[in-house]
């Protein structure tokens, strides 16, 4: 919750960019980072400013070429950024911040439950596999979420827009199974309704149905964390 204190506790002005980290934030997924091989060069760069160049691509959607001359070259912090997409590193400080996050908000570090939905974006036609999706008039891609009770991201899964929700709903439970295996209820809407989302893996599907007198949007129940 943004309080004046915690405000000031995360204020970035100091910062050189404000995606830069703050020493208590890289202390954090320091023992994450892969650790220095005995042979072959030495790191001319240290890791804490590829990251923060990484950081910086993403947070401002632009190219490699665009980094600032601050920044290790592009050529090096690409190379790591494929490194560490390759080793699963970031699916890795997802899982540990979003565990310590549970454990900070008096919950346990592992979640019992969870909500399942998609959103479908346009794309153009590079960058990976797309599809028409019939239902929202849309060609593009197709972003599968599976987030805890308090909407912290566990997986997301990108696929074509094409596919629909009950079809793109096995992978993503399934993957939930090795990171997240105390998982035991999901709920869903009624596009996850069948037995292909429920006998998918172990976990049980609740369908959160819309009230009969419903009209318009309402809130659902447990659905609106997504």
């Amino acid at each position: 919750m943004w309080t004046p204190a915690t405000r000031r506790q995360h204020n970035r002005e100091s910062l050189r960019y404000e995606t830069d980290m703050m020493d208590a934030e890289w202390s954090l997924i320091a023992p994450l980072m892969p650790t220095v091989r005995p042979t072959g060069r030495p790191r001319k760069w240290p890791l804490r400013e590829i990251v923060n160049a990484i950081f910086y691509v993403m947070r401002g959607g632009i190219g490699w070429r665009l980094l600032p001359s601050d920044f290790p070259p592009k050529s090096t912090v690409f190379r790591w950024f494929c490194l560490f997409r390759d080793t699963c590193l970031f699916e890795k400080i997802n899982h540990k911040l979003l565990m310590l996050d549970r454990e900070r908000c008096g919950r346990e570090a592992s979640p019992t439950a969870s909500i399942i939905d998609s959103q479908t974006v346009k794309t153009c036609e590079s960058g990976g596999p797309r599809g028409y999706d019939a239902g929202k008039k849309i060609k593009g891609r197709k972003r599968h979420a599976l987030v805890d009770t308090d909407g912290r991201a566990l997986v997301l899964y990108p696929h074509p827009a094409s596919i629909q929700d009950r079809d793109g709903a096995g992978p993503v439970l399934d993957a939930s199974r090795r990171p997240f295996p105390f998982i035991r209820k999901v709920f869903a809407d009624s596009g996850y309704q069948g037995p292909r989302v429920a006998e998918a893996t172990s976990i049980a599907v609740e369908i959160v149905k819309r009230k009969p007198d419903q009209v318009g949007f309402t809130v659902q129940p447990r659905r609106w964390v997504v």
